[in-house]
């Protein structure tokens, strides 16, 4: 005990308080109307303690400003009313169809509220339940009637809700709206009030705020919409900011916390390098390689992302950027997500250095365990310039003599950490990330960040546009016999499809049917490959290079040959069950034809069951080749967490901000956060102190802040 006797008492005074920190890490099962029981159920929403309770923010609210008597309503115009079911029934319409109808009643006066092909909601109701029904009623046959209303489950007649918009969270089995509501109140009234405003008074000022306290009520039990408003902007506000605060600071730490070996190009050097490239460069190359040079001259460590189109011509940047630092005396390495993608990288770079003395070699999970052996001592006394390779890059026993480039390609499929898992010694290597799916502005913002961008728009010279084509179910004998007309002249074509194997849950064509069905079917009479996911290195490299030399005049694949993968003979693309798959990697997909001076095709066959949004989606796709154009349009179909993954980038997620919505706060967030770091690097002003502890709870480890102060 430190040397105090274990008679000797504390008096009462000398106690220490527990921080606000420690009080909201009560357990949950602690706040009063939980329980153990009621926490296991909690737990499954990612609430597990007092605070993550406070902050549980409504999925919704029911709007109940205009609740009415059965008596009063009104057709046409959004009502809500409360009642008691007294009959719940079900019946068919005839031709599959059915109708499940609740008979509420509410005094004297009753109300059917009706459902039309849902014959599921007949076992939501039993008679004696009290609920609030929101809708457009209409008078038919002499009685009100809600078609397809919302609907709040009330627990008992007592329970009367007076609040006129009515907040409604996200659920788990065994947990009602109305206990989820009491849940949250009482974690509201109970801790809520050791909550500290992070924000000083001068910024609440300058943003027109809502004090903390005032918008967490607000938040959970808001007076009307306009309330409701300012208190979410408050918290979308504070989510956004705090996010943009670690990216400042972690972008900081990187140019005051680490030094990279200087790399400076010069004129004999670029014209050294440029020599091995066999076609002109284009006048974005150019600039994208001048970015490169002016980082890579700097003891500051090069934190760019390179982000192109499909075609645009990344890979020789890459390049360029690893002969200059071999061309400086130190060691390159490119990791790329899949051994397919590592394999096209080393192939292209060794038809590049045929003629040169830069020693380089593949560094994959497929090789033997010898193999792997020897190219780590190689490595390791600096005998290869360039590695290329995988997540095998990533283990421990890789060590490099002197390292001083890494090149990530498909940046998105790597997280942070991952990211500076190869900063070795007290050196930091300079980083070139790369994209060939263009991020919107808003990701780019948040998961990128910390990055320097440039951007790659302009095409290379006799690259192909693809010709895109939406196969209706009619059209697909046609679509086949024209893929069929090509082969026979002596060109091959990619099959897509979402799945390696059928699935009883998803409805979507898989590797292994289609496969099955175009060997027997429209494709019969022509070589047929398959690739996918589960395959062994081994394997997929022989399916591989099959295809490339011809051998194999058809690839059915999942989307592993999503990136990289570069056949110029390959010019056409079929893709199976495409309402699977995001605009942007739709877009990859097509990418992987046309990059010969062949005219290239793409055919993505609609399903007859499609939705209205898909065949708008697949309409968009043929419509436009611009993957820039594409990529906005996916984020804002689909959000950012199908487009990039934030799981994969380590963050994590958000527990309030839309960025699709909040675009406009995010970059109010994101001025200030650089302005406020400027003024206070490190943000250890003391008026800071909350803003860099929740920032460092927040995104420390993600993003390896350490303490930034």
């Amino acid at each position: 005990m430190s040397g105090v006797s274990k008679s000797v008492q504390q008096p009462e005074s000398a106690k220490r308080q527990p921080t606000p920190a420690e009080v909201l890490a009560t357990p949950v099962e602690f706040v009063r109307g939980v329980g153990p029981q009621r926490a296991e159920l909690l737990a499954k929403l990612e609430v597990r303690t007092a605070g993550d309770l406070v902050f549980f923010f409504p999925r919704d609210y029911q709007d109940l400003t205009d609740r009415r008597e059965i008596a009063d309503l009104q057709e046409d115009a959004l009502q809500t009313v409360r009642g008691e079911v007294v009959e719940v029934d079900a019946r068919s319409s005839g031709f599959g169809k059915s109708v499940v109808g609740v008979l509420v009643r509410q005094g004297h006066d009753h109300l059917r509220a009706i459902w039309f092909n849902q014959p599921f909601m007949r076992e939501k109701f039993r008679e004696g339940q009290h609920v609030l029904l929101s809708a457009k009623p209409r008078f038919r046959g002499g009685r009100w009637e809600m078609p397809h209303p919302r609907v709040t489950w009330l627990d008992g007649a007592e329970d009367q809700p007076e609040m006129r918009l009515l907040p409604l969270y996200p659920l788990t089995e065994g947990v009602t709206q109305y206990q989820m509501r009491r849940m949250v109140a009482s974690a509201v009234e109970n801790f809520g009030h050791v909550l500290e405003e992070v924000f000083p008074d001068a910024l609440l000022r300058r943003y027109d705020l809502m004090p903390l306290a005032e918008a967490l009520s607000a938040i959970h039990s808001p007076q009307d919409a306009e309330q409701l408003e300012r208190a979410r902007r408050r918290f979308v506000f504070q989510e956004l900011f705090v996010l943009q605060l670690a990216v400042v600071a972690r972008r900081w730490q990187q140019q005051v916390g680490f030094r990279a070996p200087p790399l400076a190009a010069s004129a004999d050097i670029n014209a050294r390098i440029e020599r091995l490239f066999p076609f002109e460069l284009t006048a974005g190359q150019r600039m994208a390689m001048h970015d490169v040079a002016a980082d890579m001259a700097r003891e500051t460590p090069m934190n760019r992302l390179l982000q192109g189109d499909v075609g645009s011509g990344k890979t020789v940047i890459a390049v360029y950027a690893m002969l200059l630092c071999v061309a400086r005396g130190h060691q390159a390495a490119l990791m790329a997500p899949t051994e397919i993608l590592a394999r096209q990288h080393a192939e292209t770079l060794g038809g590049l250095l045929r003629v040169s003395r830069v020693r380089y070699l593949l560094l994959v999970g497929g090789m033997t365990a010898k193999e792997r052996e020897a190219a780590l001592a190689e490595i390791a006394a600096g005998r290869i310039d360039l590695v290329i390779g995988t997540h095998a890059l990533l283990q421990e026993d890789v060590q490099f003599a002197k390292l001083g480039l890494v090149v990530i390609d498909e940046q998105h499929k790597f997280g942070v950490r991952q990211r500076a898992t190869l900063r070795q010694g007290e050196k930091s290597p300079h980083y070139l990330v790369m994209t060939a799916t263009p991020i919107p502005r808003t990701i780019s913002m948040t998961l990128f960040g910390d990055l320097d961008v440039t951007t790659l728009r302009e095409m290379p010279p006799g690259r192909q546009e693809v010709r895109t084509y939406v196969v209706q179910p009619n059209e697909q004998d046609r679509w086949w016999h024209f893929v069929r007309e090509k082969l026979r002249a002596g060109r091959q074509a990619y099959v897509v499809a979402p799945l390696v194997d059928e699935s009883e849950n998803i409805a979507a064509a898989s590797v292994s049917a289609a496969f099955e069905r175009l060997t027997n079917g429209e494709l019969a009479a022509f070589r047929v490959g398959i690739i996918h996911g589960r395959m062994t290195p081994a394997e997929k490299e022989h399916t591989m290079a099959e295809f490339r030399t011809g051998r194999t005049h058809v690839l059915v694949s999942t989307s592993v040959i999503e990136v990289g993968v570069d056949v110029p003979n390959a010019c056409i693309m079929v893709i199976d069950s495409p309402e699977r798959f995001g605009l942007a990697q739709l877009h990859q997909l097509r990418g992987r034809v046309g990059r010969g001076k062949l005219a290239a095709f793409c055919g993505v066959l609609a399903s007859d069951d499609a939705s209205e949004q898909a065949r708008e989606r697949l309409s968009a796709f043929a419509a436009t080749s611009d993957g820039f154009e594409l990529a906005e349009m996916d984020f804002q179909l689909r959000g950012p967490g199908d487009l990039f993954g934030t799981q994969q980038h380590g963050l994590p997620p958000l527990r309030i901000a839309d960025l699709r919505r909040d675009q406009a706060i995010l970059e109010e967030a994101r001025r200030e956060a650089q302005s406020l770091f400027a003024a206070d690097p490190g943000l250890k002003q003391s008026e800071h102190t909350r803003l860099r502890r929740q920032m460092l709870v927040r995104y420390g480890n993600a993003l390896e802040l350490g303490d930034v102060g």
